[in-house]
């Protein structure tokens, strides 16, 4: 069975996922935006005292509040961060990002290692992620799709009953809104949406409920 376990992050409450393999074991880490210590504490915890083996450290998106533990991560468990490398110059943009919303910078800014482009698939176990390009809230946002599980990973693609913020650098409402109708939207309507902020949804209930559409 492919298992989540959410772990809430930062002062932007952001949704920071261990996605595992409960039958090998095999875990991936998407969004790891643990930035204080007890944050950092808390993931190991889980890791270590449930005898999963990180394969995987993948971003939807290279905003802050989605990378403030990659480095972390990436130490600790000798694994390399992931994600499309159109987002690849927020990570230069982090010092300023921080300054911008008053934050200290923790850690060294993370380093893109490898890049995920659209239909590749992330492998945990005996489950496969497939990656589902969605321009719109930064230049090279992912959703990971599990379809034998019916799950999807929207990072800040799509919430429940919102979308993500276009304002930011490379954001396209537009372009937003256009592949959520395309993309995500075409998938089952029992699809369970785990969200980079908030509550998890359905896209059915995306479908008759999100006011954006």
């Amino acid at each position: 069975m492919l298992k989540v376990k959410c772990f809430v992050c930062n002062s932007f409450y952001e949704n920071s996922y261990v996605v595992y393999d409960s039958n090998t074991k095999e875990c991936a880490i998407i969004d790891a935006g643990f930035y204080y210590a007890d944050e950092e504490d808390a993931v190991s915890y889980f890791i270590e005292s449930n005898n999963l083996i990180v394969k995987h450290l993948i971003n939807t998106h290279l905003h802050l509040d989605h990378c403030f533990g990659a480095e972390y991560i990436s130490k600790r468990y000798n694994v390399g961060l992931s994600c499309d490398d159109a987002d690849e110059l927020l990570l230069k943009l982090i010092p300023q990002q921080c300054e911008m919303f008053g934050i200290r910078l923790n850690s060294s800014v993370p380093v893109l290692k490898n890049i995920i482009k659209e239909g590749d698939k992330v492998e945990i176990g005996n489950y496969s992620l497939v990656a589902i390009s969605v321009p719109g809230h930064s230049p090279g946002s992912l959703c990971y799709y599990c379809k034998e599980e019916g799950i999807l990973f929207s990072g800040d693609v799509l919430f429940k009953e919102s979308i993500g913020r276009t304002d930011l650098q490379g954001g396209s409402y537009k372009a937003l809104s256009e592949n959520i109708s395309s993309k995500i939207f075409t998938l089952p309507d029992s699809t369970i949406v785990y969200c980079g902020h908030g509550p998890t949804t359905t896209i059915g209930y995306e479908k008759e409920y999100n006011p954006y559409f």
